[in-house]
Order: C-alpha cells, then sequence, then structure tokens
C-alpha cells in the first residue's frame, strides 16, 4: 500500500547516501529481521547496509534468551555499539507493539533525530504510536493464541521482503528484474548469472559464461558487453 512505498522512498533516500538500516526485534521478529538482513549481501551485493539485532544477542537466534525482551536499554545499546547516527534508519518489529527492547530503541533513535519505522499487527499499539511510520498488518488473532510465530510473523517477512528490495531497487541494485548484483557463491548461482546474461545480450550460454568469469559479476559482463556494441 501507499504506506509501504512511502517508507521505501524515505528509508532508499538514506541508504542512497550510504545509510544503514537496523532491524530490531525480539523472538520471531528478531529473527525475521536478521533473516531479511542476511539474504541482502547474496541478492544484491550490497554488504552492512541492512544490520538485523535481536534481544538477547545471536545466541537468541536459534535459542530463547530469558527476559531479553524485557531490557528497555538493550535495543539502545545494541544501536549505540553499531554508532547509528542521523543518516541512519530504525526499523522496530514487534507484532504485539509492546515489546521493551524495541519501544526503548525507538525512543532513543527518535530523540537522536533517526527515521523510526515499526513493523506491527496492532494498529493503536504503543509501537505504531512510537515511530515517524508505522507499517500495520493487522492479521487478528492467532490460530493458537498469542502465538505470533504465525499469522503476524508471516505478515512481518512480507512486509520486510518489501521494504528492503524496493529500497535495493530503488538504489539500482537491479536492472529490469535481474539481481545483475548478486554474489556468484556457488555453480547454481554462477549458472542463473550466465542466463542472465545469455538472455540481456542476446549471446550463448558457453558465451555468457566466459563474459561473466571474465568480468566476475553479471552487471560488469552486462556493461562491458554494451560498450562493446
Amino acid at each position: 500500500g501507499p504506506a509501504i512505498a512511502d517508507a521505501i522512498a524515505a528509508v532508499a533516500e538514506r541508504v542512497a547516501e550510504g545509510g544503514r538500516v537496523f532491524y530490531l526485534g525480539a523472538g520471531t521478529s528478531g529473527r525475521l529481521g536478521i533473516l531479511d538482513a542476511s539474504e541482502i549481501p547474496p541478492t544484491f551485493g550490497v554488504e552492512g547496509t541492512f544490520i538485523g539485532l535481536i534481544a538477547g544477542g545471536d545466541g537468541a537466534i536459534r535459542k530463547a534468551v530469558e527476559g531479553a525482551e524485557d531490557d528497555r536499554l538493550g535495543g539502545v545499546r545494541d544501536l549505540e555499539s553499531h554508532r547509528a547516527s542521523p543518516g541512519d534508519v530504525v526499523v522496530g518489529i514487534a507484532a504485539s507493539g509492546r515489546t521493551p527492547y524495541v519501544l526503548g530503541a525507538m525512543e532513543w533513535a527518535r530523540n537522536q533525530g533517526i527515521l523510526t519505522l515499526g513493523i506491527t499487527s496492532h494498529p493503536n499499539g504503543p509501537l505504531a504510536q512510537a515511530v515517524d511510520r508505522p507499517l500495520v498488518a493487522d492479521t487478528g488473532p492467532e490460530f493458537v493464541t498469542g502465538s505470533t510465530r504465525l499469522k503476524a510473523g508471516t505478515a512481518q517477512k512480507l512486509i520486510l521482503n518489501q521494504l528492503s528490495t524496493g529500497v535495493m531497487i530503488r538504489c539500482g541494485r537491479v536492472r529490469g528484474n535481474r539481481m545483475v548484483d548478486m554474489q556468484l557463491a556457488n555453480e547454481k548461482l554462477v549458472d542463473r548469472g550466465a542466463r542472465m546474461i545469455a538472455e540481456a545480450c542476446g549471446v550463448s550460454m558457453d558465451r555468457a559464461l566466459r563474459l561473466l568469469t571474465e568480468y566476475g559479476s553479471v552487471r560488469k559482463a552486462i556493461d562491458s558487453f554494451a560498450d562493446a556494441d
């Protein structure tokens, strides 16, 4: 919707100037932020721009850390350790909209003049009130009551995917619908990269693979072929 489109434009403006995007959440929300952030480098070839932070630290990715989400200063410490500043963006993720780890970070970020976004399932919850741009997916009661890893978590992942993909597209990290800056980390991806070059340049797969090997990136191979024409 328009809220996400406006958010993408505002975030892309800062990322284009070298700003970073911090995702903060506890439990499922924190894991989903880390998941989305971890997929940006292989997909778009951009390192260190999207940073996922979880209450209780990286150990909490695998195993719940008791009480971590209730630490109102935990998120502040995590942002300070990364030297978050007004050129950056802070995205709080909390289905309930009440997580102290996230709310404390939002309050601190706003006081620093940092753009804040909130991804939540509660339109009138504290997180929606605490941020510059709330992104609300009102998913209603869960099939297993209170288990926000279900509908709310699925909606959070959709919003995170839209946000980061939209920002990367606006910052020129794709060409048409092609991931021209993806990392060529395995045979499947090398093959996909060569196929992109073959389609974009109208050459055989053999020629495309040679170009990819020579230039080491889909974007450079396509650019070099266009320049040679």
